[in-house]
């Protein structure tokens, strides 16, 4: 795989959907990328991650020809650096709500001028194909990308101020949080006419400001239905849901009832 080939794909304005790992497994998170998918997020904010497996599933995912990506836990604006330095090739940061947040984000993630990011990336560079410390400094802060998660109604009103910030590359909505703050807490319902509006305005306000707009998406089907409202950074699903989805659908075949549970991830 070309060295930051993903970033320069979004940045040339394709469309792309990419993996979600939550189990902690890097075998399954390899397993997921080898299937076809650009981009695997790991995800370390709810997901089951730890330093050694997100290292060995940053390793896995790369080696299977994709991009991984890492979701940080929130305010864990350490880990945007020890991630990048890891390997990972985009950082999506939970619950940022303003400016300020905005640019801790982008000084963790970006080498001067953009950022503050302290420069030792050993096993990045490895994986980008033994490239020489001075190249990965010059090619890093294009070819890594930061996707600021817009999830509340703060965040809402400050979405042009956050996409305008330097260093910021994209806007990535959490469909669910949203949905849950813009509702007061009483309902996880993401096609409300107030979540709908919301989308619409975050994924306008990436576009105006040149930015890549991103959504979490429970399926394929919102995928594609997301793409057409202008998103081009798509998850779909998670290794959780694609195991469930596989395994009931194995059961539907035999004789054995099925525990029907259903939820969002």
């Amino acid at each position: 795989m070309a060295a930051f080939s993903l970033a320069r794909r979004l940045r040339a304005g394709e469309t792309v959907f990419s993996g979600w790992c939550m189990m902690g497994a890097p075998i399954v998170a390899e397993t997921i990328a080898r299937e076809g998918f650009p981009a695997v997020v790991l995800d370390a904010q709810h997901g089951l991650w730890d330093i050694t497996s997100l290292i060995a599933g940053i390793g896995g995912v790369h080696h299977a020809g994709s991009a991984p990506f890492v979701r940080v836990p929130l305010a864990d604006f350490a880990l945007v650096s020890r991630a990048l330095d890891f390997g990972a090739e985009g950082i999506i940061a939970p619950m940022i709500n303003n400016a300020d947040d905005a640019r801790q984000f982008a000084a963790a993630a970006k080498y001067l001028p953009l950022g503050e990011r302290s420069f030792g990336p050993p096993r990045a560079t490895m994986l980008q194909g033994q490239m020489p410390a001075t190249d990965y400094l010059s090619a890093a802060n294009d070819g890594t990308l930061t996707f600021a998660m817009i999830e509340t109604p703060e965040a809402l009103k400050n979405v042009e101020v956050i996409a305008a910030t330097p260093g910021i590359d994209a806007l990535f909505i959490g469909p669910y949080d949203l949905s849950t703050a813009l509702s007061g807490g009483k309902a996880q319902d993401i096609e409300a006419p107030a979540v709908n509006a919301a989308i619409d305005k975050i994924c306008a306000a990436a576009i105006k400001a040149g930015k890549i707009p991103g959504i979490y998406c429970r399926d394929a089907q919102r995928a594609l239905d997301m793409a057409k409202r202008g998103f081009r950074f798509m998850t779909v699903g998670s290794d959780f849901s694609l195991v469930r989805e596989g395994s009931a659908a194995a059961l539907k075949k035999l004789p054995v009832k099925a525990s029907g549970a259903k939820d969002a991830f």
